[in-house]
């Protein structure tokens, strides 16, 4: 099953499973790479769920001033996390003149996706490079796990083969799972119902087919290099005899 149970958390899933024409086994490998929201609302029970799910890394795409533990979290959210390796990837830069005004008012919204990587191509490149460097299986997240984890997964999955559909389909799982909850006070989607719900994914799906569609392109405006795509492409489609390179550090 993709979708998967750890305690305190929700909108967490397996990348695996879904298929790829790339992968000996018509699908993606299981138990490589998670995605999910802010791993501070892992209880104690939720931790020990993800070690046994194959949690080694966690890639967490925030900047550094969302890293703190919010009123209401579990005790151990601002503890360690014995065993785990933490990798900060963030993807966007708040100070970036020209990303504030361009992505600022579209931050919930796949229509960012291209300009994240257009105006911050380094960024993005060191994230992909470390997810594909680090000991899986790799805990991808953001706050939400919907927009920064959004652009990161779709760009995963579609490297790895998987159709446009499928990606798209998957980050709108996301949407629908953090729609009306307890998230940024701020995300305005924290308020949706059903019907908004549906009315932005009829807007935004195709949004995300097209980048997914065009996923080596991207990559290409990234700068991403042969090796780190194929250790990325190996890394959700080969099921033996792979093994990741050591991560960099954080």
């Amino acid at each position: 099953m993709r979708a998967l149970t750890w305690d305190g958390y929700r909108n967490v899933r397996d990348l695996g499973g879904l298929p790829t024409p790339l992968s000996p086994t018509g699908v993606t490998v299981p138990g490589r790479v998670a995605r999910g929201p802010r791993r501070e609302w892992l209880t104690a029970t939720g931790r020990a769920d993800a070690r046994a799910w194959g949690v080694r890394t966690v890639v967490d795409l925030r900047n550094a001033d969302e890293h703190a533990p919010w009123p209401g979290d579990p005790e151990v959210a601002g503890t360690a996390w014995v065993g785990v390796t933490i990798v900060h990837a963030p993807t966007e830069d708040p100070d970036h003149a020209e990303f504030r005004e361009v992505c600022g008012p579209i931050l919930d919204s796949p229509l960012y996706w291209r300009h994240n990587a257009r105006l911050l191509p380094a960024l993005l490149r060191r994230t992909l490079d470390g997810i594909g460097r680090a000991e899986p299986g790799v805990l991808v997240h953001c706050s939400a796990g919907r927009d920064r984890t959004g652009l990161v997964v779709a760009l995963l999955l579609a490297h790895a083969g998987v159709a446009p559909e499928h990606v798209a389909a998957d980050w709108a799982e996301s949407v629908r799972a953090m729609a009306g909850g307890h998230h940024r006070p701020e995300d305005r989607q924290s308020a949706w119902g059903d019907a908004e719900v549906e009315q932005f994914l009829a807007e935004s799906v195709p949004v995300v087919e097209d980048v997914a569609g065009d996923v080596q392109r991207v990559l290409d405006v990234i700068g991403l290099d042969a090796d780190a795509r194929a250790r990325l492409r190996d890394l959700l489609t080969r099921s033996a005899g792979w093994d990741a390179a050591p991560a960099r550090p954080a």
